[in-house]
């Protein structure tokens, strides 16, 4: 799920009700999801999307939306360091910036 699109999704992953992490995605972002909300203390859901390789990532507490957990930076990364929106998209493996405040900024 995209980090600019706020909408709380359910849906049923292997007959449990669960809050949709992202739909569509490779095996890889799959891992690297699966193993960040463990590590948080999530219950991860995964099932496959059919024959197009992709598969939809869920955890089963009804109140986690993706978008204010990590703005909210309440989310700890692998190495135990709060993680930013870069971190969560796989844009940055510079986990450093997530300890830089706008307010400490000069």
């Amino acid at each position: 799920m995209p980090l600019n699109k706020g909408k709380h999704i359910i849906e049923e992953i292997d007959g449990v009700r669960c809050s949709l992490v992202e739909k569509g995605v490779s095996p890889e972002r799959t891992e690297f999801l699966k193993k960040l909300l463990e590590l948080n203390k999530f219950t991860v859901k995964v099932a496959s999307e059919g024959e197009t390789g992709t598969f939809k990532v869920g955890v089963t507490d009804m109140l986690f939306n993706p978008v204010v957990d990590v703005y909210k930076r309440s989310l700890k990364s692998l190495s135990g360091k709060k993680v930013t929106p870069a971190y969560w998209l796989q844009e940055s493996d510079k986990e450093s910036e997530a300890e830089v405040h706008y307010w400490d900024f000069k």
